[in-house]
């Protein structure tokens, strides 16, 4: 595909990561009660790593030994937001989890700022600060309160900012494909050592449907084809708008228990859509269209 192709098919990638992500939400309950977190992540990069393979295949004649740092680095800080937002989760709610989560939407712009002097303009800014609000009134309770679950969430938020922007520039005018799978691959390890060090599970709770089912859901939406989506989508878009769309991951994790389980659709949740809405809006057109209207008028 040309480059202006591939401009124009990042951002609906990313849109489709951040939905088929917040699908996962309601599909994990049956997995969550039966698999620790470690084998969790571990099993399902373990299955997502070889599909990813498998649909990369006619890349593997691009193969050069730099992907192995490159997509290594990206594994490293991929696992490390897993691994700080699952002791996060441990000692705080799944609200908050959620909410702090986010966070990485409002650090992207700055810290590619901080690192590579490409100064933010407003509508990133707004557009960034718009969505966080946004989340926070979709995730939130009345009874927020700042505890060590809540900082290392506040953590795997970092760790989530410097990976998007490092794939963003390490995966640039490579093949996304096999650095997705060198990346995955860094994962499962990370991931194995992880829970074979501090978790035990009977592997025979995956044969019961309740867990089987959102596993395969996991291992090849949620993992690979996400991980694919979300890396081609960061290497042709710049990263703060794109940090702003994979942050709607958590808004389509509730409005689909919304639909499908029948959780009340509230004004808090409706004044956080909107915010959210008007947030992706600012970024993707920077309200293009209203400076438009303004120029007819005049």
């Amino acid at each position: 595909m040309t480059d202006r192709t591939m401009k124009l098919l990042a951002k609906p990638m990313l849109f489709a990561a951040a939905f088929f992500w917040g699908a996962s939400f309601m599909l994990m309950k049956g997995a969550l009660d039966n698999i620790p977190t470690g084998h969790l992540i571990a099993i399902r990069f373990t299955v997502g790593t070889p599909l990813a393979a498998l649909f990369s295949w006619r890349h593997w004649k691009n193969f050069s030994p730099d992907y192995l740092w490159r997509g290594g680095l990206a594994g490293l800080l991929l696992f490390s937001v897993y691994w700080a937002q699952t002791v996060g989760l441990e000692t705080t709610t799944a609200s908050n989890n959620a909410f702090l989560s986010a966070v990485y939407c409002v650090i992207v712009p700055f810290m590619t700022w901080l690192l590579f002097r490409e100064r933010p303009d407003r509508y990133n800014v707004a557009a960034a600060l718009l969505c966080i609000a946004g989340v926070g009134f979709v995730s939130l309770t009345e009874t927020f309160t700042i505890s060590a679950g809540d900082g290392f969430t506040l953590l795997g938020a970092v760790f989530c900012a410097v990976n998007i922007i490092a794939v963003a520039r390490l995966g640039r005018d490579k093949d996304v494909m096999l650095f997705t799978v060198v990346q995955l691959a860094v994962v499962t390890l990370c991931a194995w050592a992880l829970a074979l060090a501090t978790e035990t599970f009977q592997f025979s709770a995956l044969a019961r449907p309740e867990v089987l089912l959102p596993m395969l859901y996991l291992c090849v939406m949620a993992t690979a084809v996400c991980m694919m989506l979300m890396n081609v989508g960061l290497v042709w878009s710049e990263p703060a708008p794109a940090s702003v769309i994979l942050s709607l991951e958590s808004v389509f994790g509730v409005a689909l228990a919304v639909i499908f389980y029948g959780d009340p659709l509230t004004p808090r949740l409706l004044v956080g859509f909107t915010l959210i809405f008007i947030g992706v809006l600012c970024s993707e057109t920077k309200f293009s269209f209203l400076r438009g209207r303004q120029g007819a008028a005049k």
